[in-house]
């Protein structure tokens, strides 16, 4: 029976319909399909539902696959897919008799209400990428699903691409007809044999942007439609996916590589599926168009068959304009693979073998004869525009005498301005082909040029058009186990091609060409613009000299570092600036996944200076929470100490060096008898696990006394020592050789800061845990604490915790290990180390951020008795601990400190801050306790002043209405509820009263 023949139902025959099988009154409203009848049921409930009412012809096993892969799904948990809705009688598909007597089959789903990707996506903020997520994840459920009817031939099935050649000659616009002819002939010729390699499962197979959902948040909250479900090629539910989402997209390849991205982080791909994807891509719209053609002619009336057409007559129009193998690069890097393959090994082989390549031009190529020519400043006038090429060649050579050089080096990926004009431009709004691949040799016209290796001519071509390369010779080499690579060499004199034609075998050393003159070089100053290439990637004479930033990872693979054969003792490669969506990409593909950025619109910072940060942008913010800078971003008195001492010597401790002696007397000094022996590291996290390995040889225990929701470093080691970790999401809870003792928290604790006895009555509990350690035969080797709590929340100890505490371990034998990585060196205010607040001595102090004031650098500083228990016979050495350079960084950083009084100004600013703050409590119910010691404040914020209920949510939406203000916060505690202030210690009153204000502004609109 044709659809033209099929009964369609009136609203009300389909309320009968569903109240009758599902025993529920609803309205119903008439949906979109293809080959279905679909209805919106809005029972009287409230309850939603889909009503499908199946075409005559549809597959009672199909029907009954597609119920048993949503149970499959659902059984998993966790995906927004639509759950069967069993009928009256229990069943999830059911049969009726028209009273035509055509059998049709019924199917109830449950509602996801939300919008249909395709018109959510008109939000440019939409995260392309939780598509790749989504199926990715989904696909590895589906792994091990399987069902007969999956197992079918199907025309929507990518691997069936070829069975639409007999609807090609239906499509009626001749772009798009040739564009699919196209594509056809090379899924016959190539992709087919390729993906037949390729994984087989059961996919969804139709993601299209009308199959996805989206709630308010823009967050996928639904996939929909299983119809087209079938066991194919894994690497097609991608490609389907693909083909919709970089629909309407001014980039479609970036919005692709999104979603590549995502999904091989939770489902990694082959690089065999890689390597046919942006083909299956393309597969998948030259279905469409056959498929909508031919149902169109039948159905000259159904538009829903068109709804896609023009998104896929616009991408197939952009993708013909894309580089197929740039494409396929840009995947391979997007999942983290070399995106040329074998650009390493020609990068080694020329690395090994550079004594056998030849000189490419007869100037010298000794640093002292080379001068890097600043192409940027002089070739644009004040205004950002190109200067004429005359003008431009005398400033270039001017500055090539003034530096006493024969040739004016242009360096590889340097970011230019100088390519201007529609030539340079690219698909990408905004984005130009301005990041230079080779490395220009900037010397007189007419000289010659000489094959620096073995070759053959490739291109022998005069590139005419204005600001091109003009006349140009490319050359082909092979190294003798099987490499293949090439040279090019682009302005040159149009002499120089009858010299080098194309075919001609060159041996290194022979004559090529000639450096041309202005014009007929391009119209460029002259000079010789010398590249390498791994791949030609089909563009032949047109091979991108120039690539847009975003795609310099790809074309730095192709076109390696030319120097590799130059050979130039210079640093001739420039640093590629990234804007902050492509360095979050980077991160994403390159570094560990649970390394975290701050604020939900991460920002890029590229430089500091005091107490401020300034992004890529030039805004100015005000660093409040960086104890790292400790006496101010860039100080320059501790930039000049690392520059004299590094243009100096940087060695090891197994050479004598006054630094490390000076910095030794002069920190030790800091601290009372009888702390006096130091050993140097490399940050805070050696230092605790340092400090670790003292106890240790000095007690002969293992055992720890830590306290709850304590945080000292990324080891293994320290982990075992850190609540903070080994409680929260990821860890594996308390290991057995530690005892964690109750937070002194005097404001949410069992005790409170009120009691007068506060201090020891925590002790107390503390001390309970050393007896249940002595109670088991295994007194602790140590107790570790920070002197104030960071992670806790920035909890400042009661008086006497510490005294009472270290008293009853040094009785049980343990010693007393204080860590100051963030508190210490005048932070406090009021003492230089935090642990004094307490009036104890700790056997052990740890050492780490402020102390190099942003350089690796960290200290343990203990008593001569431990030192010499560590001496067992075993050394000790760390190779930079203790360096010259880290020492002299570490020795001016305690000067300044010293010079600049800034112990001082955190006591100063720390108290009216703390003053102000708690003035300002009583105004707003939010604010819990105000707590702190000179710059380490804490603010922590409460619902309920009797339960205490934390304001997680609210803490975090004052921060990130801080950041807005240009302020930088952020939150800490069990609870995440701290406002948490630490700014480097140089924070002055005048910051202290811009955050005041802010911070009082920001209370108002979350108090609200």
């Amino acid at each position: 029976m044709s659809r033209s023949e099929i009964r369609i139902h009136s609203v009300e025959e389909v309320r009968d319909l569903f109240g009758k099988h599902y025993n529920l009154s609803a309205w119903a409203t008439r949906l979109p399909g293809e080959r279905d009848q679909n209805f919106h049921m809005m029972c009287e409930n409230g309850e939603q539902y889909i009503f499908k009412i199946y075409a005559p012809e549809t597959d009672p096993k199909w029907l009954e696959a597609q119920d048993r892969v949503l149970e499959h799904i659902a059984n998993a948990g966790g995906f927004p897919v639509p759950k069967l809705l069993l009928s009256a009688s229990g069943a999830g598909t059911t049969v009726i008799k028209e009273t035509d007597g055509t059998t049709r089959f019924l199917r109830a789903l449950n509602w996801i209400d939300g919008k249909v990707w395709a018109k959510a996506r008109e939000n440019h903020d939409i995260d392309f990428a939780q598509i790749g997520t989504l199926l990715g994840q989904l696909d590895i459920c589906m792994k091990d699903f399987d069902h007969p009817a999956a197992h079918r031939t199907f025309l929507w099935d990518i691997a069936q691409t070829s069975k639409h050649r007999e609807f090609v000659g239906l499509i009626k616009d001749d772009t798009v007809r040739a564009q699919v002819t196209d594509i056809l002939d090379r899924f016959d010729s190539d992709i087919a044999s390729k993906l037949a390699k390729t994984p087989r499962q059961v996919i969804h197979n139709d993601a299209n942007d009308y199959n996805l959902l989206v709630d308010d948040t823009q967050t996928i909250n639904g996939l929909i439609d299983f119809g087209d479900f079938i066991a194919t090629h894994r690497i097609c539910n991608l490609a389907v996916a693909l083909a919709y989402a970089m629909m309407d997209q001014d980039d479609p390849m970036a919005r692709a590589i999104e979603i590549v991205t995502a999904y091989h982080r939770v489902n990694p791909l082959g690089e065999d599926e890689i390597a046919i994807l942006y083909d299956l891509v393309a597969c998948r719209l030259a279905q469409s168009a056959c498929m909508a053609a031919q149902q169109h002619a039948k159905e000259p009336d159904n538009e829903y068959l068109l709804i896609s057409q023009a998104g896929v007559t616009d991408l197939l129009a952009k993708m013909a304009k894309l580089n197929p193998a740039i494409a396929h690069y840009r995947f391979r890097d997007a999942c983290g693979w070399e995106p040329c393959p074998g650009s390493r090994k020609v990068v080694n082989w020329l690395t090994v073998n550079a004594d056998q390549i030849g000189p490419v031009i007869p100037q010298s190529m000794d640093a002292s004869n080379l001068h890097i020519v600043d192409l940027n400043g002089l070739s644009l006038d004040q205004n950002g525009k190109l200067r004429p090429a005359n003008i431009v060649t005398d400033a270039i050579f001017k500055a090539m005498d003034d530096a006493k050089a024969e040739v004016g080096v242009g360096k590889y990926l340097e970011n230019r301005k100088v390519y201007q004009g529609p030539f340079f431009e690219t698909a990408t709004k905004g984005e130009w082909r301005s990041l230079h691949l080779g490395i220009d040799l900037f010397v007189p016209d007419q000289t010659p040029l000489f094959a620096p290796l073995d070759g053959v001519v490739v291109v022998s071509n005069d590139n005419a058009r204005d600001f091109d390369y003009g006349p140009i010779i490319i050359l082909e080499h092979a190294t003798p186990d099987g490499l293949r690579f090439f040279t090019k060499y682009g302005h040159l004199s149009r002499t120089s091609l009858p010299v080098s034609p194309v075919g001609r075998t060159v041996k290194k050393g022979d004559l090529i060409g000639y450096v041309g003159p202005y014009p007929e070089n391009g119209n460029w100053a002259p000079h010789l613009h010398f590249q390498i290439m791994i791949d030609l990637v089909g563009m032949g004479a047109d091979i991108c000299g120039v690539a847009a930033p975003s795609e310099a990872n790809v074309w730095s693979s192709i076109c390696p570092n030319p120097n590799l054969m130059l050979g130039m003792a210079i640093n001739c490669q420039d640093i590629v600036e990234r804007a902050p969506a492509k360095i979050t990409a980077e991160r994403t593909r390159h570094l560990g996944p649970n390394l975290s950025v701050s604020y939900k619109k991460p920002l890029k910072m590229v430089r500091g200076e005091g107490q401020y940060l300034y992004t890529d942008t030039g805004e100015k913010y005000l660093d409040m929470v960086n104890n790292v800078c400790h006496i101010g971003h860039s100080h320059p008195r501790v930039v000049a100490a690392a520059a004299k001492q590094a243009a100096a010597l940087n060695t090891n401790t197994r050479y004598l060096h006054d630094n490390i002696v000076n910095y030794a007397n002069e920190l030790v000094a800091t601290f009372p008898d009888p702390l006096s022996v130091c050993f140097f590291v490399n940050s805070g996290s050696e230092a605790n696990d340092l400090a670790l390995r003292l106890a240790q040889a000095y007690s002969g225990r293992r055992e720890m006394l830590i306290v709850d929701h304590a945080y000292h470093g990324n080891l293994t080691s320290l982990i075992d020592l850190s609540p903070y970790k080994f409680n929260r999401k990821g860890g594996k809870g308390c290991p057995d050789h530690v005892k964690i003792c109750p937070m002194p928290d005097g404001f949410r604790g069992p005790i409170s800061s009120d009691d007068p006895e506060c201090g020891r009555k925590y002790a107390d509990l503390a001390i309970e845990q050393l007896r249940a350690f002595e109670a088991e035969g295994r007194p602790p080797a140590a107790f570790i604490a920070e002197s104030v709590l960071g992670c806790g929340g920035q909890i400042v100890l009661p008086n006497g915790y510490l005294k009472h505490v270290y008293k009853a371990v040094r009785a049980s034998g343990g010693l007393c290990i204080a860590d100051e990585v963030q508190v210490g060196f005048g932070r406090v205010g009021s003492y230089m180390w935090g642990f004094e607040l307490q009036g104890v001595v700790p056997d052990i102090v740890t050492l780490g951020k402020p102390i190099g004031n942003g350089h690796p650098l960290g200290a343990v500083i203990t008593t001569r008795e431990v030192a010499n228990a560590f001496h067992t016979g075993m050394e000790y050495f760390n190779t930079f601990g203790g360096n010259p350079v880290s020492c002299a960084i570490g020795r001016e950083v305690l000067h300044v400190i010293r010079d600049e009084r800034l112990q001082a100004n955190a006591r100063i600013v720390g108290d009216f801050m703390m003053e102000q703050l708690r003035l300002m409590a009583p105004r707003f119910d939010l604010i819990g306790e105000v707590r702190g010691v000179g710059l380490f404040i804490g603010i922590e914020l409460i619902e309920d002043h009797q339960t205490l209920e934390p304001a997680t949510i609210k803490a975090g939406q004052v921060i990130n209405l801080m950041k807005d203000r240009n302020i930088l916060l952020s939150t800490d505690g069990p609870l995440d509820n701290v406002i948490k202030i630490k700014p480097p210690i140089t924070f002055d009153m005048a910051d202290a009263k811009t955050f005041l204000d802010c911070f009082a502004q920001c209370m108002e609109i979350v108090s609200a």
